[in-house]
């Protein structure tokens, strides 16, 4: 897929690039398109763009010194021998000194896995050299935890040359969409497996019909994406058993923290530093009810998995790995067929509604400003009589929306309605949480809705049907 979104990114970018001395931090979990990024704002923009790799000082140095050389089209760079990264920085400096230049380092972690001091000497670089050197600099990496620790952390050498950080996520749903040229439909079901992971999109494309897609990236030894849990995991933590452990407990059911430590045999507090982690890489996430006041220290968070693929590959890969290393794809797609639509799409539309109700809110089609957008639940997670998948809080007028997202082949009836409408008039928690708040019902389908519900609609103003991601 051709580069799309990422507006407000290119924006802090160039925002940068236009002052004196830019010097930019970009992190996220791979995949999620922070060099297709880079690439698309270095555009007609002079740039020496290096990619770190796990090899020895001298070969790191070598092959930067390879990078100046195709820029600055003096190869006689590329054969000079270097020992000092001052020196390399000073032909970056010196190139073209009256413009405007940019210097990329990706991958930044590698070259501090290679020099613990190279955070250090980066640090006396730009002071010395590049700060006054008409430069923007960019540290890009996918270990979120090292750059953290090494790019953005009060620790960090390099802590106050920052002047900006981009945490780059995957796209959601609304920014996707209109560049599928998919049906509604179909990119819901696209998207419950991608999750707006840009690289995801090379395998998904819409060319062929998703269960052949998915046989052929997926569940096909030689796909792509066979292993891609693994890989991940390998790549961005240590002791990746573990953590492999963690989500496959979370994948099965078990959300409380109580019962994810029971399960694996734990301590909560021993499990609580490689929740951190997971979550930080975009892994998984802790839901809490939006009622609560202070959500970092209620007991009442869930964890689930985030990331749409780690969770179909634990879902319809990991359970059958034997199978499939025997070739036989046909038992997987048996269980596709079972309830890849009605359990596994159904619980990732409710992430699409509330993207779908930001951007109508963003667009002001709904007359509501969110201050937080979530789900509420009163007691176990599931429990029909208690949840409600989409609720969002604004109080900056006092208003409360509440939605249910039925991804249903059918169009919804009014009875959908009466009954989320009881739900919120039995919660005394709602009402204590938000007092005086007033009450608009939204309702999702992806098939219309039947006239008794339209009806309804067109009797009452607090009540918002949602059509795919339009209002009727």
């Amino acid at each position: 897929m051709y580069f799309i979104g990422r507006k407000k990114e290119l924006e802090t970018l160039e925002s940068e690039y236009n002052r004196n001395g830019g010097f930019v931090v970009i992190y996220g979990r791979r995949r999620v398109g922070k060099t297709t990024l880079i690439k698309e704002f270095l555009k007609g923009k002079t740039s020496f763009y290096y990619l770190a790799t796990k090899e020895i000082e001298s070969q790191c140095m070598k092959r930067f010194a390879g990078v100046i050389a195709r820029t600055t089209n003096n190869f006689a760079i590329a054969n000079a021998k270097f020992d000092d990264w001052f020196d390399l920085f000073n032909l970056v400096a010196d190139y073209k000194s009256n413009g405007k230049k940019v210097l990329v380092i990706d991958e930044f972690p590698y070259l501090v896995k290679t020099n613990e001091a190279f955070p250090s000497i980066l640090q006396n670089a730009w002071d010395e050299i590049l700060k006054d050197s008409n430069m923007m600099v960019i540290l890009c990496g996918s270990l979120v935890s090292m750059m953290k620790k090494h790019a953005l952390s009060h620790d960090s050498p390099i802590y106050g040359r920052r002047t900006a950080q981009i945490r780059l996520m995957p796209l959601s749903f609304m920014e996707v969409y209109p560049h599928l040229n998919l049906s509604f439909t179909d990119a819901v079901e696209q998207f419950s497996i991608t999750g707006g992971v840009p690289k995801y999109f090379d395998f998904f494309t819409g060319k062929k019909k998703l269960m052949d897609e998915i046989e052929e990236s997926v569940l096909s030894k030689n796909g792509f994406l066979y292993e891609e849990p693994q890989f991940l995991l390998e790549n961005d933590v240590q002791s990746p058993n573990n953590y492999f452990s963690i989500i496959k407990t979370i994948a099965d059911g078990n959300h409380k923290l109580g019962n994810i430590a029971s399960v694996l045999g734990l301590e909560t507090s021993q499990l609580t530093p490689y929740l951190t982690t997971l979550i930080e890489l975009g892994f998984i996430e802790k839901e809490v009810p939006i009622i609560e006041k202070n959500p970092e220290k209620t007991r009442k968070g869930l964890y689930f998995i985030s990331d749409n693929f780690i969770r179909f590959w634990f879902r319809y890969v990991y359970p059958y790995k034997g199978e499939l290393e025997l070739e036989n794809t046909q038992i997987v797609l048996d269980e596709l067929k079972k309830d890849f639509i009605e359990k596994f799409v159904a619980f990732s539309y409710e992430s699409v509604c509330k993207n779908v109700f930001a951007y109508l809110c963003k667009s002001n089609a709904i007359n509501f400003t969110p201050s937080k957008i979530g789900s509420y639940w009163k007691n176990e997670y599931g429990d029909e009589n208690t949840q409600i998948d989409v609720i969002a809080v604004d109080n900056t007028n006092k208003q409360l929306f509440v939605g249910e997202c039925k991804y249903h082949t059918r169009p919804i009836d009014a009875d959908v309605y009466f009954n989320l409408k009881k739900k919120v008039e039995n919660s005394n928690e709602l009402s204590m949480a938000f007092p005086n708040y007033s009450i608009i019902y939204g309702l999702f389908s992806k098939s219309y809705f039947k006239k008794r519900l339209l009806d309804l609609k067109n009797d009452n103003p607090n009540i918002i049907l949602i059509d795919k991601d339009k209002i009727i």
